[in-house]
C-alpha cells in the first residue's frame, strides 16, 4: 500500500518548487514518482507532422520523485506529516499521520 494516493493534497519539500502545494494527479509506484497539478510543467518541442504542420511547443507534465513530497494533513494551516501504515481493529492496513499521534487519514 502506497503512502501517497491519487487526489491527496501534498506539499513539495525539496527542489525548485519547494513550498508549493497541489493535488496528486497520478502515482507511479514502480518509478517512485508522482504527478502534481500545476507543478512540473515543461515544454516539449514537437516536429511538424500532417496533424500539426507548423510544429511548435506543447506543454507536458513532468513527474516529481515521491520522496520530495509530504502529505498535507491540515489544509487550513498547510501542516504536513509523515505517513505510517498500521493495522486497525478489523485487520485492514490504514494510513496514519505520525505528527498527529497516529491519527487515521481519511
Amino acid at each position: 500500500m502506497a503512502r501517497i494516493h491519487k487526489d491527496d493534497q501534498v506539499k513539495i519539500i525539496a527542489g525548485s518548487s519547494k513550498g508549493t502545494t497541489g493535488k496528486v494527479l497520478a502515482v507511479d509506484t514502480k518509478k517512485g514518482t508522482v504527478l502534481i497539478e500545476g507543478v512540473g510543467q515543461r515544454h516539449r518541442h514537437v516536429k511538424p507532422s500532417q496533424l500539426n504542420p507548423t510544429g511548435g511547443k506543447r506543454d507536458i507534465h513532468v513527474a516529481i520523485d515521491i520522496s520530495k513530497v509530504a502529505l498535507v494533513v491540515d489544509e487550513k494551516t498547510n501542516k504536513t506529516s509523515r505517513v505510517g501504515l498500521i493495522k486497525n481493529a478489523d485487520g485492514k492496513k490504514v494510513r496514519v499521520a505520525r505528527s498527529l499521534k497516529n491519527k487515521e487519514i481519511k
